[in-house]
């Protein structure tokens, strides 16, 4: 098991997640992103990339992603960590690669002084709301965002090292 952040190479893998994604939330054909929009987000050819990716591995073949970007808080005064895409493939789930992807970006939240790792959830999807919450992430009052911070988001950036 491996992860690590994305490369130009992985964007047709990263895609076929995307559709295989589409399909378990019941969209299958909602996708619209092609190999250059997703190449042109992750690498763009100058600047700097404001969406990012970090894949996991399992023996040299990407099987899950987290797709994310930064958010900023008026209320803190400082960016965040805004997960969009969380997907694992469904025969590699319950091996740890979730947490392993989740804590990368804890991770990079508290090496970057970030306080905020946020993310949505179907609310009809149990076994992820189930997953979170045992990650510490709980729901914000009156919407479906969820949020690690302070001891959690240290504790999951502590699971990756």
């Amino acid at each position: 098991m491996n992860i690590r952040p994305a490369v130009r190479g992985d964007v047709p893998v990263i895609l076929q997640l995307v559709h295989a994604l589409a399909d378990y939330e019941r969209e299958p054909d909602a996708v619209e992103a092609t190999p250059d929009d997703l190449a042109r987000a992750l690498f763009p050819e100058s600047g700097e990339a404001h969406t990012s990716c970090h894949v996991a591995e399992v023996d040299g073949e990407v099987v899950g992603m987290a797709v994310w970007f930064l958010t900023f808080s008026t209320w803190t005064g400082r960016n965040g960590i805004w997960l969009e895409d969380l997907f694992v493939l469904p025969e590699h789930r319950g091996t740890g690669l979730g947490k392993a992807l989740l804590a990368a970006l804890a991770q990079v939240c508290v090496e970057r002084g970030l306080p905020r790792l946020e993310w949505t959830v179907l609310d009809w999807n149990t076994p992820s709301v189930e997953f979170y919450r045992s990650l510490g992430a709980s729901p914000l009052a009156e919407w479906t965002t969820q949020r690690l911070v302070g001891d959690d988001l240290a504790r999951l950036a502590g699971a990756a090292r």
